[in-house]
């Protein structure tokens, strides 16, 4: 089975990782990645097509700005670096965005937000509105109120979710592993990649 077009999909959502994003030795953003994948979201936009973006780095970000240690953060101490990586996030989008002529605007969400019926409907209906508007939506979760018990827990569900609110046509989930393998690869040496998958079976239920 072929790998689908881009052409044959009109609402796409692409759901960028931190790890692709941000470079963890220096705390920064990936510059010249993201301008590139700014360049192709900005192909996609002008030929029509509406564009939705799931970004991870809050956190990462904010660390950097912090100058905080390295090492597992606290609670409260995760909230803070999200809420200062939050604003840089939300302006580098607009940067790379921007120099290609596109608003953009940013959407936190939590779980509860798409498990509330009104709060899911709120987001749609904002989704839909800056779509109208031909402004890309960023979307990333609420790292400064969720807690772990009302977090999704990664930004993949989180894209997964959107997705399915927003009606898209295609996700891509863009991070630093190329795709789906029989085994986990970091401890699998002999792990296969598995291109395509034309249809979910019990056997890749299990392998997932």
């Amino acid at each position: 089975m072929a790998r689908p077009s881009l052409k044959n999909f009109r609402r796409i959502v692409v759901k960028v990782g931190s790890s692709l994003l941000i470079d963890s030795n220096a705390g920064e953003v990936r510059t010249p990645w993201l301008s590139a994948l700014a360049g192709d979201l900005a192909k996609l936009h002008g030929e029509g097509r509406e564009v939705l973006v799931v970004s991870s780095g809050s956190i990462a970000l904010g660390r950097s700005r912090l100058k905080l240690p390295r090492g597992p953060l606290k609670l409260e101490e995760s909230q803070g670096a999200a809420a200062v990586g939050q604003i840089a996030l939300a302006r580098i989008w607009s940067e790379v965005l921007g120099a290609h002529g596109i608003d953009c605007g940013q959407i936190l969400v939590t779980l509860q937000d798409t498990e509330e019926r009104r709060r899911y409907l709120n987001a749609r209906s904002t989704i839909a509105k800056l779509l109208e508007w031909r402004a890309v939506p960023i979307i990333n979760e609420n790292d400064t109120v969720a807690t772990n018990e009302i977090r999704y827990g990664d930004n993949d569900r989180l894209a997964a979710r959107v997705a399915t609110m927003a009606s898209a046509d295609l996700l891509i989930l863009l991070s630093d592993i190329d795709g789906l393998y029989d085994a986990p690869p970091a401890a699998n040496p002999n792990a296969k990649l598995i291109p395509v998958v034309e249809s979910v079976t019990s056997e890749i239920e299990a392998m997932a």
